[in-house]
């Protein structure tokens, strides 16, 4: 370093090279082309060994080596705008903030496997604390690697090794500059729109915005998107409950006494079958059933069957689904309420109700924690347990689509299950039969549909390897004692073909076309209820996700007067039958409204004469749905519930869970001993593992098929 001092620029002599290199540098543009590119460089390295971000494919390994590069010109491209001096250390400083940002994304990336949002940093003091008490644990020299550039640069001006340029830099110059750098951004956006669509506006998951566009763009959009909220969430009150509780009070819906109680203390399975509509149960492909298994059980004496139960999800998808089933909560209008909501705000969801009343609650995903923002949005909801897919044994083909094939998710979640107290409430998302609905040729066992359509008629054999895949684990829940001791709901999530492809549709379903009323009855998904000892058959009640939670209450024996849900038990005679989609469009027994249009219910014919009695009761039926989203909205978006706790309920405490892997395995370990209700309790410790049956090709060796059970003992 003192040499470095003793030396001038009379003194040097370097090769010609590295003395042009300095000169160029030397200059504004120069040094901010080189401090552009060195930003890049690190945050680059910083994808690709600290992240798991997911990149598949050519294109989306393009544009995450892009996608650092516009916001780097635009933001350190803001120091050329001043003068002399002033530029270089404007640009320094804001090249530290951005290296700021990324080592702190390192750092709770490490522990949390997600991104810092604005509302962690303003809000979530959970994750904050949690992070400090392991701040020492986490970081790690190498860390500090991210500020070398930024520390060379800032040496490298303080020594003079590379001339402060004093002349101004043009206006025009510093504008183009920013101008390339936006024009960057549009492409990183269109290929990213290309490759995901809704993109932002759905927001599935952080990872997928870093992954498309960048962590600095992800700052951005999670300080817009956290400021919108908390613009809405600083307004609402206490008093703001009132019309929510007036409501409630008047279209609450008592218990139906036959079925009150016929579950009460059974285990509860909620099964997520991914993308699965109604249309499928019972249907054949050249005279093979689809889904023989799940139509067995679709008819069995014992399940409940809704054939008049449709999905209301809008942008989120899944995500609304779940925040539907488990809290009677509509998801957004736009967007995702579990991703955009689920981290900071107050929910009364099942799992901490069950929680509250002896169960353990537990939720098996074969995908990413962060995916939908489960990981944050599960300890919100009061989930005891949450395996996804660093708790299962990964290879090359073990995953297709979005995560784990059903075959293997089911049978390896027995290792995990198997440990859980009784009576526990267990849900399980499969996968599989998720757009495109890509299957390898060694799983296909069903033949394509033959409409054309590329991206529907693959559609039927996922279907079908979902089909086998539940009656796998069905046979196992027989095998371990678990069938008729539980209650087993099985719900599609959302529609698996789009209004998009209505000329396959129309094949599927039969008919020359399809009319808006045609495709409004396609958005039917099944709900089924199967439990021993309750009568069931097939229910033709009109109701929709938002009813899921009041029913299974219902047949639980658990009185939901008090807490904050939006739908009415399916089983009651006082249930509201007007079932709501997202965008306030409904349907019913009599009468069907679509984007204005009105049908008739029976018929599927427009109404375009009608009587002023019927216009009444469309419009008593358009204020009601109107109503119940609006409030269901103003809960989420204001938060609502941190003003109101239904009395014996116990707030959530977001700190008291932790889904990592380590301190997971250990409390299942340790609860073994304090509670011996357990399925691997009731075997004396033997796992029932080997129970589990699984004709998945990818286990045909014997090491794979024994799968990671080993784990459960670490």
């Amino acid at each position: 370093m003192d040499l470095l001092i003793a030396i001038t620029e009379e003194e040097i002599t370097m090769p010609k090279f590295i003395k042009n290199t300095v000169g160029k540098v030397n200059t504004t543009l120069g040094f901010y082309l080189l401090t552009v590119v060195l930003f890049w460089l690190k945050t680059y390295i910083a994808y690709k060994s600290e992240f798991t971000l997911g990149v598949k494919g050519p294109v989306q390994e393009f544009i995450l080596f892009l996608n650092p590069f516009p916001t780097a010109i635009v933001l350190l491209g803001i120091a050329l705008y001043f003068r002399g001096r002033l530029k270089y250390w404007i640009m320094m400083i804001i090249d530290a903030l951005q290296t700021t940002w990324l080592f702190a994304n390192i750092l709770y990336y490490r522990e949390f496997s997600d991104f810092m949002s604005a509302g962690v940093i303003k809000s979530s003091g959970a994750a904050s604390n949690n992070l400090g008490k392991s701040l020492g644990q986490i970081i790690h020299g190498t860390d500090f690697l991210v500020y070398a550039d930024v520390v060379l640069l800032i040496l490298l001006l303080a020594f003079k090794v590379i001339r402060i340029d004093p002349r101004p830099f043009k206006i025009r110059y510093a504008a183009t500059l920013t101008m390339i750098g936006v024009a960057l951004f549009a492409v990183d956006l269109g290929m990213s729109e290309h490759d995901r669509s809704d993109l932002l506006t759905r927001t599935f998951d952080n990872n997928y915005i870093v992954k498309y566009l960048g962590l600095n763009t992800y700052a951005g959009y999670s300080f817009y998107q956290t400021e919108k909220e908390s613009a809405t969430r600083a307004q609402a009150s206490s008093s703001d409950m009132k019309s929510v509780l007036a409501y409630l009070k008047k279209n609450q819906a008592g218990e139906n006494v036959k079925y009150f109680g016929k579950a009460k203390g059974k285990n509860v399975f909620v099964i997520h079958l991914e993308s699965f509509q109604q249309f499928l149960i019972d249907y054949k492909v050249d005279g093979k059933e689809v889904t023989p298994n799940l139509n067995k059980f679709y008819h069995d004496k014992s399940t409940l069957s809704f054939d008049n139960f449709y999905h209301q999800v809008a942008q989120g998808k899944t995500s609304d689904a779940e925040m539907m089933m488990e809290n009677s909560l509509f998801g957004l209008p736009t967007g995702s309420a579990m991703t955009q909501y689920g981290t900071s705000n107050t929910f009364q969801a099942a799992p901490a109700i069950l929680s509250q009343k002896g169960y353990t609650t537990a939720a098996f995903h074969g995908d990413v924690a962060s995916f939908w923002n489960r990981d944050n949005a599960y300890k919100s909801w009061g989930y005891n347990y949450f395996f996804y897919s660093s708790y299962y044994k990964e290879k090359s083909d073990y995953n297709i689509g979005y995560g784990l094939k059903d075959k293997i998710f089911f049978k390896d979640s027995v290792k995990y299950l198997e440990q859980l107290p009784q009576p526990f409430y267990a849900k399980l998302i499969t996968l599989t039969n998720h757009y495109p609905y890509e299957l390898d040729k060694k799983n296909q066992s069903i033949d394509k549909t033959t409409t054309g359509d590329s991206t529907v008629d693959g559609y039927v054999q996922t279907a079908h390897y979902l089909d086998q895949a539940f009656a796998e684990f069905i046979s196992y829940l027989k095998k371990a004692g678990l069938y008729k001791n539980s209650m087993i709901v099985l719900y599609g999530d959302h529609y698996g073909i789009s209004n998009n492809h209505k000329a396959a549709i129309a094949q599927l379903l039969g008919k020359k076309s399809v009319t808006s009323f045609d495709l409004a009855q396609f958005q039917k998904v099944p709900f089924m209820i199967h439990s021993e000892g309750i009568k069931g058959g097939i229910n033709h009640t009109y109701g929709g996700e938002i009813d899921a939670l009041p029913t299974i209450f219902d047949l639980l024996g658990i009185k939901n007067k008090g807490y904050i849900q939006f739908g009415t038990d399916l089983l009651s005679k006082q249930h509201n039958q007007t079932v709501a989609f997202r965008n306030g469009d409904f349907v019913s027994p009599t009468y069907t409204k679509i984007s204005g249009t009105v049908y008739d219910s029976k018929t599927g014919k427009k109404l375009t004469d009608m009587t002023t009695k019927q216009k009444d009761t469309v419009k008593q039926m358009q204020n009601h749905v109107t109503t119940e989203l609006s409030l269901s909205d103003r809960v989420i978006q204001g938060d609502l519930l941190r003003f109101y706790t239904p009395k014996g309920f116990k707030k959530v405490n977001k700190s008291d869970y932790s889904y990592k892997l380590t301190k997971t395995l250990k409390s299942l370990k340790e609860i073994q001993a304090e509670k011996k209700t357990s399925v691997l309790s009731k075997h004396k410790g033997k796992s029932t593992e080997s129970l589990y049956k699984t004709d998945a090709p990818e286990l045909s060796s014997s090491s794979d098929s024994s799968s990671s059970s080993s784990s459960s003992s670490d």
